[in-house]
């Protein structure tokens, strides 16, 4: 495991400085900088494992800084950020985001969601030749890879997703454990509110269970006729 250092990347003097404190009482090696600028200037000096960004920010957005350390590094990424609809959300995750605060949040909410994230890291077990050989996968688990649109197996297959696939996906796995209306999914999927609308859902659908049943999977979405659907299943983002 390497070394938990964190950056921040906040263009509010006050909150920056506040986290940094309170993360650095919290034990973690931290720095925190107010600028796309200077953030890609400490990431050329320096390895992190964390990356906690600001949209907002006076330069450049956070979510084409979240965009640019999924795609160039293996950096976990927290956005922090005001903008706390669905939508929101999602356009995080598909920038690479692994979580999602909402301001105003407070330190020790921020503290305790990457402890947590920490100890997930801490606790994956070293890996055998065996079970890199798929002859044991008791840590299989659903996985949805945000900058690719591509959905992993619990059996390490990939499926690529279409955009709708993927937000259909995406927006279930934001409200784990929780029915999302078939209006709200038709609301995410920039479709319209009619029987024309609802059928175009009912044909995505399809499509993609038939995509991970023919990978020999069970489709991990359950429908509540007459209500929406939700996860039957975990889907971690990577």
């Amino acid at each position: 495991m390497k070394q938990k250092r964190i950056i921040i990347v906040e263009d509010d003097s006050d909150l920056l400085e506040n986290m940094v404190k309170f993360l650095t009482l919290s034990g973690y090696d931290v720095i925190g900088v107010a600028s796309a600028r200077d953030f890609y200037y400490q990431l050329s000096r320096q390895t992190y494992l964390l990356a906690v960004l600001d949209i907002g920010l006076p330069d450049q957005s956070g979510l084409e800084l979240a965009e640019y350390v999924r795609n160039n590094t293996d950096i976990w990424i927290i956005m922090l950020t005001a903008r706390s609809t669905l939508d929101d959300k999602l356009a995080g995750l598909k920038s690479g985001a692994d979580f999602y605060l909402v301001k105003p949040v407070d330190c020790s909410e921020l503290v305790a969601t990457i402890a947590n994230l920490f100890a997930r890291l801490d606790e994956t077990p070293a890996v055998s030749e065996q079970e890199l050989q798929g002859e044991v996968d008791t840590l299989a688990q659903w996985k949805l890879e945000s900058n690719r649109w591509i959905l992993i197996t619990p059996k390490g297959d990939s499926i690529k997703l279409t955009s709708k696939e993927f937000e259909f996906i995406a927006s279930l796995s934001l409200r784990s454990n929780t029915i999302v209306a078939r209006r709200d999914i038709l609301k995410i999927l920039d479709y319209a509110l009619t029987d024309q609308a609802s059928h175009a859902l009912e044909s995505m659908i399809y499509r993609l269970r038939k995509k991970i049943e023919d990978a020999g999977c069970e489709f991990p979405v359950k429908t509540s006729h007459g209500t929406g659907y939700c996860l039957s299943a975990d889907i971690i983002h990577i």
